[in-house]
């Protein structure tokens, strides 16, 4: 996500500088938009970022919940430049360079699932970024947020899939090899109803990620299909997790099998990347502005 940002709107020099590390792999970007009291409603960050005499930024403030904050190299960081202007053009977005004096990350957070991923609070205090570093320009920081956006929404819809065939890969097989009644528990039609529902949400969720990724390659993203993607995906994995959780019985609720880290995991994407209740909004906005045009 952070390089995605970085290919879209950065100058051919700060891509020279920072995309073969990201590319390669040698280095580990994050993006930092959320803030502990502006989640869903981003444009109300309050990280400042005010120019010096020098003309470079001096930032101040914190970000929240970043994904890779605690082993990033490279940030994309937004900012608030001008907070007596329309949110829209007073933020700017910045290439936060890990070891800039006066930025520096916070405890990594404690998460109910993902525990995998490092996720931390980030701190700027007096932090000095030089005027090379804003991407975009001054006040684009808004339009440099939403060209990713969709992408995010998009790549992101991969892993709740990923999460539907995992617990297909738990459940069908404990359901035909689990014996009660004398019989394998899959012999039971409420037990084959449970793996057919999963099958068929996961094909589905597969076939609707697929067909919105074909259109984005294509060039022609559209931002409700987006937002579609991961709202159908992240919930249908939710629910897959709880039916194999069900059909395990007593074992999907022990940590010995997988099942509840997958539910952990998969109720991270109803969240992330603008909850399911933000997708629904912006996909509902989306179709009444566009009947009203016709």
């Amino acid at each position: 996500l952070c390089v995605n940002q970085i290919v879209r709107n950065a100058s051919e020099a700060q891509k020279a500088k920072y995309l073969p590390r990201l590319i390669s792999g040698d280095a580990v970007g994050a993006l930092a938009m959320s803030e502990p009291n502006s989640g869903s409603d981003v444009v109300s960050m309050r990280l400042r970022a005010e120019k010096n005499s020098a003309g470079d930024y001096v930032l101040n403030g914190s970000k929240m919940w970043i994904t890779n904050g605690p082993i990033a190299e490279t940030l994309v960081v937004y900012a608030k430049t001008n907070p007596d202007v329309a949110p829209k053009h007073g933020i700017t977005a910045f290439l936060i360079e890990k070891g800039m004096p006066g930025f520096s990350t916070a405890q990594k957070l404690d998460k109910l699932g993902m525990r995998g991923s490092d996720t931390c609070e980030l701190l700027f205090e007096n932090c000095v970024v030089p005027a090379a570093n804003v991407m975009g320009a001054e006040g684009r920081g808004v339009y440099v947020l939403m060209s990713g956006l969709d992408y995010e929404r998009l790549v992101l819809s991969a892993g709740p899939l990923g999460l539907m065939q995992a617990c297909l890969d738990v459940a069908v097989p404990y359901a035909a090899t689990r014996t009660q009644f004398g019989r394998p528990i899959g012999d039971f039609q409420l037990v084959q109803g449970k793996l057919a529902d999963m099958y068929a949400d996961t094909a589905a969720t597969r076939a609707l990620v697929g067909a919105v990724a074909a259109q984005a390659d294509a060039g022609r993203a559209d931002r409700k299909d987006c937002a579609a993607a991961i709202l159908y995906a992240a919930e249908r994995a939710t629910k897959a997790a709880l039916d194999a959780i069900q059909i395990l019985g007593g074992n999907g609720y022990i940590n010995e099998y997988p099942t509840g880290r997958l539910l952990r995991d998969a109720k991270l994407y109803e969240i992330g990347a603008g909850t399911s209740e933000i997708r629904r909004m912006l996909i509902g906005r989306d179709l009444v502005q566009a009947a009203m045009k016709q």
